[in-house]
């Protein structure tokens, strides 16, 4: 079996196509008619759709992973975990699974990209939904201890207010406005009488 794109998009930190290769990988493999699950990497495919925050394939291929794999290979179910805290919408279970492994070599970097990915859209969920939290709370969200929490969303532009102990939400700014070409504008006026006609 020839993992060279594989292992090329592992060394270039493309996470994001992991999944994909994967797959076409497996697809490729599997119409030959040759048997690949002792030599196959479930760890790095597995992650792969959850980095992409892609559960649903995550799970089918959980499903179809030999039950000898899954004994014999206790990173990949420890990458399970993540999965499944991440179905449940267990938020600090996922941090919780993502600290409880001593990842290999071979994958540390790819599961603290996660990692980091995973904080960033805890941090646009917060932002998306509130516009006061408590620290503690944020703290529950992004998997950090609230003095961590707090130094992280204070770089965000949130506001603390010690006495309460409640952070003030930095919303993005929305941009709404768009400019419409006249020429386009004018086109489509156009076309819309001509099918009217």
């Amino acid at each position: 079996m020839d993992f060279s794109q594989l292992t090329d998009a592992v060394a270039s930190r493309s996470y994001d196509k992991i999944a994909d290769i994967c797959d076409q990988l497996m697809l490729q493999i599997a119409s030959q008619g040759v048997t690949f699950h002792d030599e196959w990497p479930y760890a790095v495919h597995l992650l792969g759709h959850i980095y992409l925050n892609d559960l649903n394939s995550a799970r089918f291929l959980w499903k179809s992973i030999p039950l000898s794999i899954k004994e014999s290979r206790p990173e990949v179910a420890a990458i399970w975990k993540i999965g499944q805290q991440l179905w449940t919408r267990n938020y600090a279970g996922v941090y919780d699974a993502i600290r409880g492994f001593n990842w290999s070599a071979e994958i540390q970097d790819f599961v603290a990209s996660f990692a980091e990915r995973y904080t960033r859209r805890m941090l646009e969920l917060l932002m998306s939904a509130y516009s006061t939290i408590s620290i503690q709370d944020t703290a529950l969200f992004l998997g950090m201890n609230e003095s961590e929490a707090t130094n992280y969303v204070l770089q965000q532009g949130w506001t603390v207010d010690a006495a309460s102990q409640m952070f003030t939400v930095k919303k993005h700014a929305v941009v709404t406005e768009q400019k419409i070409d006249p020429s386009k504008l004018q086109r489509l006026t156009e076309y819309v009488f001509h099918l009217e006609h």
